[in-house]
């Protein structure tokens, strides 16, 4: 089917397809996994970015120091790095080797996990340099937590056996959550959040006091030693929802525990409990209770998105690598969580753009439409005239509409010209929202590398709307060389993927060889994809993939089929003053891609034919 000069910017307006229907973005974190690989998280699923964070409970901190004691006690430090404000990442070397630990006083996400070996941040804050002097060629010589309070120290010595010189406090409190370096005195050498009088006035707390512990947690200790008809008339005592009654009664009982013991009936009030809904809950609450008393923990899964670190059955062994399960769990999510709020932040300046273009535009169009009464002040002024005895001031009023008339005409050149510009500025924001668009569904895709195409993406707008001298910008360019997506096709030909304006100038138009083929959804936003086969001869297979990698990395990624066309590189033309990546061509042949196809292929971790290649 041949085309007749259509103009494609991998930004061009949805016009021709209906809006799609996507998943939220979906992410993890682990180890950087090459393009292509599919990305699981510990449950076997995929993460959305909207997916809850269950806060680690009293249960969670026993069952990850049950985990790290072996592996740590004893070690020495080596590092600690602070990779934003209210997480802190010690790095300890022992005799298996080197193990990472994030401390967190995030309010909504505090947390003591263990991490893959971490991106070395340079010199650091000035925590974590106040830490790495404190704490340098000492040893970890014990990890003390004591009854149903989530507070950690982290008692380090010079050696194994020596007094404790220094003490690292992690208190997991929600919002009161915070990190404290101690001296041999337990006096405070720096924390992460200094606490002032007018924030508390129970419990203020800076840089050379006195540390004292957290206030007195109220409730009771729970005890495998108390007889169900006490423990029953403990929560019976008064006549509210079991739920109130596990939290308000006892200590260690958190919103996720709580469920997890009598989902069910949590909101059924204790009073209308019948006999078999006490005696299983006593049940689970005795095996609760008989993990935390041998430390045998196993990390359990649920449906929902959260998990669980106890098991009722007595038999079940300490499971190994739990902390750095729930490691990866927690970085997930908050991974997803922070892709989320910065796709909502660009998509926010970018309907502010997307405003000031339009009006603009709109402005530009009425002055047009006004030049049109050029040739009715032309007729007016031919008109006096053309008068028998025409007076001086018909003259002078003629020679005024001559001239306002030949204004307007001159101006016809200059508001087109305005016009096209703020028409390309809107196609820049169309693709710009198409390609975040792909980056929120890249369900196989790690986080970070989503984030990084996404600060990538943030800097290119930067310089493509707002004004630059030709010089800066051509610095910028070579500063940020274009790292397009990049794929092995069924026959082993390289196929180039574009996720931005200049990735995509880069792989058409300045990479791009002679037999090499370009392929983009038809009158669509989106992706240029480009295959190498200027390097060999491209079967069917290859041709397919690339036209539904093209369909699947647009704008009309949620229909079935899409059209797509492709050209010889060698007929795409760069077009003079527009944006990068606006291509204009001559011919090409349309065809179908199967976007869920290509979505399918990259997830496929066994699919031989495609094969991520490092960008």
């Amino acid at each position: 089917m041949p085309l007749q000069q259509p103009l494609h910017q991998g930004a061009l307006a949805d016009t021709a397809w209906p809006r799609d229907h996507r998943e939220g973005a979906r992410s993890n974190r682990h180890p950087r996994l090459n393009v292509g690989q599919q990305s699981r998280n510990p449950t076997g699923g995929r993460v959305s970015t909207t997916a809850r964070l269950q806060l680690m409970d009293l249960t969670t901190l026993r069952a990850v120091l049950s985990d790290l004691r072996p592996q740590l006690l004893p070690s020495r430090f080596e590092k600690a790095q602070q990779p934003d404000a209210a997480c802190l990442q010690l790095g300890f070397r022992s005799l298996k080797g080197m193990l990472w630990l994030e401390l967190s006083w995030q309010a909504d996400a505090p947390r003591l996990v263990q991490i893959p070996p971490p991106r070395r941040l340079g010199a650091g804050s000035t925590l974590a340099q106040q830490v790495q002097h404190s704490l340098r060629q000492m040893a970890l010589t014990d990890l003390v937590q004591s009854g149903f309070e989530r507070v950690v120290e982290f008692q380090f010595a010079p050696r194994p056996g020596d007094p404790v010189q220094r003490v690292v406090v992690l208190e997991l409190m929600g919002r009161h959550s915070n990190l404290l370096l101690l001296d041999q005195r337990r006096q405070v050498i720096a924390l992460g959040r200094q606490v002032r009088d007018h924030q508390s006035r129970v419990r203020p707390i800076s840089t050379g006091d006195a540390y004292g512990p957290p206030p007195a947690l109220q409730g009771l200790a729970p005890s495998s030693a108390e007889g169900f008809e006490r423990w029953r008339d403990r929560l019976q005592l008064l006549p509210i929802p079991l739920r109130k009654a596990l939290q308000q009664t006892y200590q260690g009982i958190s919103p996720p525990l709580a469920h997890q013991l009598a989902a069910p009936q949590l909101s059924t009030s204790v009073e209308n409990l019948d006999q078999a809904a006490w005696t299983g809950l006593y049940r689970h609450w005795q095996a609760w209770l008989h993990c935390l008393e041998t430390e045998r923990f196993r990390l359990v899964w649920d449906d929902e998105g959260g998990y669980r670190v106890w098991s009722s059955s007595p038999d079940d062994q300490q499971q190994h690598g739990l902390a750095l399960a729930l490691g990866r769990w927690y970085q997930e999510r908050i991974d997803a969580r922070v892709l989320s709020r910065a796709c909502d932040e660009l998509r926010q300046r970018l309907k502010r753009w997307r405003s000031k273009e339009d009006l603009a535009l709109l402005d530009q169009q009425r002055r047009l439409e006004a030049c049109s009464d050029s040739e009715a002040l032309q007729q007016q002024a031919d008109a006096l005239l053309c008068l028998p005895s025409p007076s001086r001031e018909e003259v002078d009023q003629a020679q005024k509409l001559y001239r306002r008339a030949r204004k307007l005409r001159r101006s016809v050149a200059v508001l087109d010209e305005r016009i096209q510009h703020h028409s390309e500025r809107l196609q820049l924001i169309d693709g710009s929202e198409a390609f975040m668009d792909d980056l929120q569904a890249a369900s196989w895709q790690d986080t970070m590398t989503r984030l990084d195409a996404l600060d990538g993406l943030r800097r290119e707008l930067d310089e493509l709307l707002n004004p630059v001298g030709r010089r800066e910008r051509r610095r910028q360019q070579q500063q940020h060389t274009p790292q397009p997506l990049e794929l092995i096709s069924p026959g082993g030909l390289l196929l180039q993927v574009g996720r931005n304006h200049r990735q995509n100038d880069w792989i058409s138009l300045r990479q791009a060889r002679s037999g090499d083929l370009w392929f983009h959804a038809q009158e669509c936003p989106g992706s240029h994809v480009v295959l190498k086969s200027s390097a060999g001869l491209a079967d069917e297979d290859d041709l397919q993939l690339a036209r539904d990698l093209a369909a699947y990395f647009s704008r009309a990624r949620g229909n079935v089929r899409v059209p797509v066309v492709m050209v010889p590189t060698e007929q795409l033309q760069r077009i003079a003053g527009a944006g990068p990546g606006t291509v204009r061509h001559g011919g090409g042949e349309v065809s179908w891609g199967v976007p869920q196809a290509a979505e399918t292929r990259l997830q496929d971790l066994d699919a031989p034919s495609l094969t991520a290649r490092k960008g």
